[in-house]
């Protein structure tokens, strides 16, 4: 009686698993699909001023294949860049001006912030800095981008005629970031699948939609809306500062979108587990609220979303039980299926599809690491600094 019991909760673990990923094939915004590129868009006749700004922490070591993108921008209207050298110890902001001097282009300007007050993270605070010195300059929109983020020549006209076509306040494009060394291969795409679940495209473009995301490396900004929204003092205790900044606009009735990039890319590299880890764990519990009960919640998510169906498939052979291999495998399949686009548009190896699972595994103890370092009073960080204690720093609610 007990054995059969004990096999029964097995089959309906693994039923629920089956049935959960039914439901996210089909009624979560179909976030498996990486169709969603820049919208229609015409060049308007008249095009609009636009501020480059650019936050920067140490990056010397990827600003010669990031920099001189921006400085070539291909841009009809008027355009200049604002790089915030925020107390870099690695010659960053001298490097901007000499490589600015060699390749010329769109006006750049190196401005250096200080040290953020209280309740400021160090990343916006620079953001709020470059910001300052373009209002000069009275710009119609703002583009945000990432000291590791290459545009292609044409990327900052797509953008503008991107947001003015379509109306939008922000339009934000996922940079594809480098994927070359094997545990690139394995966390990378896996980062942008999950995202898209948790934040599906098509839903953030929906005006009436409540779901609000942006990504940080890629942020074209309407001024006046970044003025309504008061960005970014607003969000200046955020960790995830792109997802608070599409918040903060969508909420004061803004129209957001954000899609995969074709001509924006980042080039700064991950090649150990050790540096993904860190991407990932710096922000993970934030993105849960510094909530334990979200954190249990997110660990038996993903137990029973990703860990069950190759368990369950496992168990099932092994033990005879043909209901509990059938969903396992079932689940497994449907898994395997959703994550097959983001691998193609990545130009990865389709058998890479089925090791999803112990790509989950890592993000799931990746989060934990990132609720023992907050509990350990490790706090936040960006680029080496980092806060006293995040109970503060992060504004998702």
């Amino acid at each position: 009686m007990g054995q059969t019991a004990r096999v029964s909760a097995v089959v309906w673990i693994a039923a629920v698993s089956l049935a959960a990923w039914l439901w996210l094939l089909l009624c979560q915004g179909f976030f498996w699909r990486t169709d969603v590129r820049l919208p229609a868009r015409r060049d308007p006749a008249v095009w609009p001023s636009v501020c480059v700004v650019v936050p920067a922490r140490d990056e010397a070591a990827v600003l010669p294949a990031s920099l001189p993108s921006l400085l070539a921008q291909d841009y009809p209207g008027r355009a200049e860049i604002f790089l915030v050298d925020d107390g870099s110890s690695d010659g960053t902001g001298e490097l901007a001006r000499s490589l600015a001097r060699r390749h010329g282009g769109l006006p750049l300007t190196v401005g250096s912030p200080g040290e953020p007050p209280a309740g400021w993270t160090g990343k916006l605070w620079a953001v709020r800095h470059g910001i300052a010195l373009a209002r000069a300059r009275e710009p119609e929109y703002l583009l945000l981008t990432d000291a590791d983020i290459a545009h292609a020549p044409g990327s900052l006209r797509e953008l503008v005629a991107a947001a003015r076509t379509g109306g939008f306040d922000v339009v934000s494009q996922m940079a594809r970031l480098r994927v070359e060394s094997l545990w690139e291969r394995l966390v990378v795409p896996a980062f942008v699948y999950f995202f898209a679940q948790l934040y599906p495209f098509r839903r953030i473009g929906r005006r009436r939609s409540r779901t609000a995301a942006a990504a940080g490396g890629c942020v074209l900004l309407r001024a006046e809306a970044a003025e309504r929204a008061r960005i970014p003092d607003a969000i200046r205790h955020a960790v995830i500062d792109d997802v608070a900044l599409a918040r903060a606009v969508k909420g004061a009735g803004g129209h957001v979108w954000l899609g995969l990039a074709d001509r924006v890319d980042s080039v700064r590299p991950y090649p150990r587990l050790h540096d993904l880890w860190r991407m990932v764990s710096r922000s993970a519990y934030a993105q849960l609220r510094h909530n334990p009960l979200l954190l249990a919640g997110t660990v038996l998510g993903l137990a029973l979303v990703y860990l069950v169906p190759p368990l369950a498939l496992l168990t099932g052979l092994v033990a005879g039980g043909t209901a509990t291999a059938v969903l396992g495998g079932l689940s497994w399949l449907v898994m395997t299926g959703t994550y097959l686009p983001m691998l193609r548009y990545y130009r990865q190896p389709l058998w890479l599809a089925p090791l999803l699972p112990f790509t989950a595994l890592l993000y799931l103890l990746m989060t934990v690491d990132s609720a023992v370092q907050h509990h350990r009073g490790r706090g936040a960080a960006w680029k080496g600094r980092t806060y006293a204690r995040p109970d503060a720093v992060s504004d998702e609610g």
